[in-house]
Formats: structure tokens, sequence, C-alpha cells
């Protein structure tokens, strides 16, 4: 089966629901320059990915190759997705591809995508129908050829509609197209807009009329992909533009997460408008020995308390447990702790409820909401990472406790930097680094070196979760400018946007 799919025009947030159901079940994904490469996020690990884009002079693939590879695929019992940007019929090829599938005899659907004639202008505040302003809109291609002897394109018509014109990929014929619908009759005062990188954190839009957008969009340097409108309806971008006033719009943020965590802060600060770049700091492994941890699973009862440190904890003890036969009922009448409300929420998500979460992410706060309910004798599990303070152990040791320390993972140092994140570092392009443990500030400076870090320190704002990392800040250099009260993801992000609402 072969899926043709639309991937939007840039945003990954607008590929349909069956979309990602789709593309989560490939084997093969072939996708093109305009999808965005945070989509095949959701395809599985094993998926041959193939990259067949298309930009100016530069073929990855000629669209007979892309066909026959389609068919080749198929052949092989391959369940296929072709990840098209935009919609795959509207200006995509999707129909010439269908067309050599059928010819084939192979099955395929068609997975309709949000289409960058309407999408990139929505984002751009220009809504392409409007009562009152336009009852019509018409989508043309942008690069046709302007030496043709005779167009396809009725230009006659398209200058005297009173509706929206939405030209795709017009960008090198930008100034002809203009050209020919000012000879057309269409008066040189018509509101008109380009934008490029529609619906990106990269989106550029300028405005002008029809005599003079091309001068405009050239003087700004407007490159492709873009899209030109030209309407009455181009007049409302000043009024409703919101994609790019966003409090974080234009800000480059580093998420130093682990690639298992980082979703969360990603998520709220892309929402802010900003332009995420994640630099995993910490890969979750396993413990060197699993045998403290396997004695503790299999003398549970015998703990008045199991104590959580961190949302990884908590995963990786209900692996170990799970995969030795056991469930959850084997933690029996024992009491549990949670050092913040994320740890709490992974419990939640296993049926657990915490029977105590202190107010603050910290070891110290976590100490001191456990002091009350511990009595002397009691034995405690503490499933921690294998390399951790020791405030927690030593604490409920000076409670009378009886504490079995049980590492259930490590924080690794990744390999590398991803090379996007690199690109932005070595050029500087950075405003905000953001830092969520101790750890990640370690493996961040490890990662390119102190002299780098604090140069590159000293251009951005710096964000902690809170003063345990910011005092490892300050062990290298900078002190962070911002830091929550609260210590948790949903708080540095707002703290994030408010330091910018403050600036601006």
């Amino acid at each position: 089966m072969v899926y043709l799919v639309g991937a939007g025009p840039g945003d990954p947030g607008l590929i349909t629901v069956k979309g990602r159901e789709v593309l989560r079940k490939a084997q093969v994904v072939v996708y093109d320059q305009l999808a965005s490469p945070e989509l095949l996020k959701e395809a599985p690990a094993d998926a041959e990915i193939i990259y067949v884009g298309k930009k100016a002079g530069a073929h990855a693939l000629p669209q007979e190759g892309i066909n026959q590879l389609l068919v080749d695929k198929a052949r092989s019992g391959l369940t296929v997705v072709r990840l098209k940007g935009g919609d795959p019929f509207v200006f995509g090829r999707g129909g010439e591809e269908a067309l050599a599938l059928a010819a084939a005899g192979l099955p395929f659907e068609v997975v309709p995508g949000v289409t960058a004639a309407v999408a990139v202008p929505a984002y751009a505040g220009i809504p392409v129908t409007h009562r009152g302003l336009a009852s019509l809109v018409t989508f043309i291609t942008g690069h046709e050829d302007p030496t043709k002897e005779t167009s396809a394109i009725p230009w006659d018509v398209l200058a005297q509609t009173q509706g929206t014109l939405v030209f795709l990929m017009g960008v090198k014929n930008l100034a002809d197209n203009c050209r020919r619908l000012l000879a057309g009759g269409r008066p040189p005062t018509t509101p008109a807009a380009v934008i490029e990188k529609g619906t990106t954190t990269e989106q550029r839009t300028v405005t002008g009329v029809l005599e003079n957008i091309a001068a405009v969009a050239q003087a700004a340097g407007i490159k492709p992909p873009a899209i030109l409108v030209v309407g009455e309806a181009a007049s409302l971008r000043e009024s409703l533009k919101w994609w790019e006033t966003r409090p974080l719009w234009g800000k480059t943020v580093v998420v130093t997460r682990t690639r298992e965590q980082a979703s969360a802060l990603v998520a709220l600060l892309a929402a802010a408008g900003a332009r995420c770049l994640e630099v995993p700091t910490l890969e979750i492994g396993p413990p060197d020995d699993f045998t403290p941890l396997d004695q503790a699973l299999s003398n549970l009862s015998r703990y008045q308390w199991i104590v959580f440190t961190s949302a990884n904890g908590v995963a990786a003890f209900m692996q170990r447990l799970f995969g030795q036969g056991q469930d959850v009922r084997a933690l029996g009448s024992a009491k549990l702790a949670a050092i913040g409300p994320a740890t709490a929420q992974a419990l939640q998500n296993w049926g657990l409820t915490a029977d105590v979460v202190p107010a603050a992410f910290k070891a110290e706060v976590l100490l001191e909401a456990l002091s009350p309910h511990i009595a002397s004798g009691d034995r405690i599990l503490l499933a921690r990472a294998q390399v951790a303070r020791e405030v927690l152990p030593q604490g409920l040791a000076q409670l009378g406790a009886q504490v079995d320390v049980a590492p259930v993972y490590q924080a690794l140092p990744p390999g590398g930097i991803p090379p996007e994140a690199e690109a932005a570092l070595q050029a500087g392009r950075v405003d905000i680094l953001t830092f969520t443990s101790s750890a990640t500030v370690h493996n961040f400076v490890r990662l390119l070196g102190p002299e780098r870090f604090q140069a590159l320190a000293k251009k951005a704002v710096v964000a902690a979760i809170g003063p345990i990392t910011g005092a490892t800040l300050q062990e290298y250099g900078p002190t962070p400018q911002i830091q929550p009260q609260d210590f948790t993801i949903p708080a540095l992000a707002a703290a994030i946007i408010d330091h910018f609402k403050i600036l601006t």
C-alpha cells in the first residue's frame, strides 16, 4: 500500500490525524523538501527514510524516478508513505504519482493535507476570502515559464477578477507575474503580500501593493519557498497578524533535556513563537548493576516507603518490575513519595497516587516533607539515578530509617550535537539557553567546551529551572537571568515568556 500524504505547509502540527496515523505504521517514508523534518520522528525507528526533495536547480530525484521508487517499494510488499508538503493534489504532482501507481496495478490512498495556498496566508493574518472584500479565491502556479509563447494562465481574466489571487512557488517569476497582472488591468494599488517559509518559525512577511511588491520582496531578500497574495484581503494583514506577534517570536531557544523529556518544554516555548533546537545532553541508559534494584523488587513487601526522584526513575522502575513478571500489586502497602509534580504524574500514569509531593522540586524540600511521616526503623527504598546527590539517603538515615538505594537508570552524555543545532551555535544564532538540571549544565559544557560555552552564554539569556541548576551554571561563569519560583517545566516556560514580555 502507498499512502500519498499531505504534510501541510511547514508547521508540523498541521498534519491531519489520519496523516499522522499512517506515518506511524510506515515501513518506507519518501519525503519532500517542504515536509517538516519534525514529522519524520513519527515514523517507526526502523522505517527506511528517503529524501526526494526538489528546489530550484537541484532535484534529489526527478519526478519519473520518484514514481518508479514508489512502484518498486510497493511491489516489495512494503507500506509506503509518500510525505508531500501541503496537499498532494494542489500543485503537488500527487496526481502523477497516483497515476503511476494505478498503471502498475498497485493499491494507494490519498490523505489530503492542509494546502499552503490557504494556511500560509492565514498564518500571515490574511484571510483568502472575506465578506465585502473577496468572495472568490484563485490558486495559480507561480513558476510557469515566462518565455513560453502561449501561457496556460488566463492573465487577462485574473487581472479583472475582484477576488484573491494566491501564487505558489513564484519568487523567481514574481516581477513578471505582477507585470502581467498590471498589463491586464489590475489596479497598481491593489494590496499585496509575499510570505516566505509560511507557518514555520522562520516565516517572514512583506507587504505592499501590486506595483511595488516585487521590489519590496527583492529588497528584503525574500527567498523560496514563498507565496504571493494579491487582493483587497491582503490589507487585513496589519489587523489580523498573529503568528509573528507571539512573545517569543524570532527567538531561538536551545533545549538541553533528554530526547524523551524535551517535548513538553519545546511544546510550551514553540507555542509562544520560539524556534526550538533540541540538544539532548543526557541519554537515559540502564544502571551498571541491576542487583540492588532486583533485590528490592523481590522483597517489596518489606518497605514502608518507596521514594522516586524523577519521572525517568518511575519509568525505569516500572519497566524492570513488569519485566520480571510482576505488576503494581507488588508494591503492597508501601507509601509513595515523588519529588515533584512531573514525577507524581509519571506515577499517576501507572494508576498510582503519590502520598507525598513537596511544593518545590528539590531533595531538601522532599526530605522536609517526608520527615513527619518517617518513624525510626522504617525501611525506605530510594529509586533514583546511579549518580545523584546524597541529601535524601543521608537525611532519611538521620531520621532513623533504613535506606536502600537502588539505581534504576543512569544519565549518560550524548555522542554529539545535532547538525541543525550545531549550525546555529557556530553562527551565534541562539537567544535563550535552558537548563533543567545540573547534569544538563555539565554535559552541555562538555559538548561545547568551557570557553565556547561562556562566549555563547554572554550573548544569550540563560534560564535555569531552579537554584541547584543555577548554582551549577555559576561554577562555569554565567548567572541565570531567569529562574522560576516553582521548579517545574511549565513554570520555567512561563518565566521565559514573562521575561521577554517585560523586555517588549
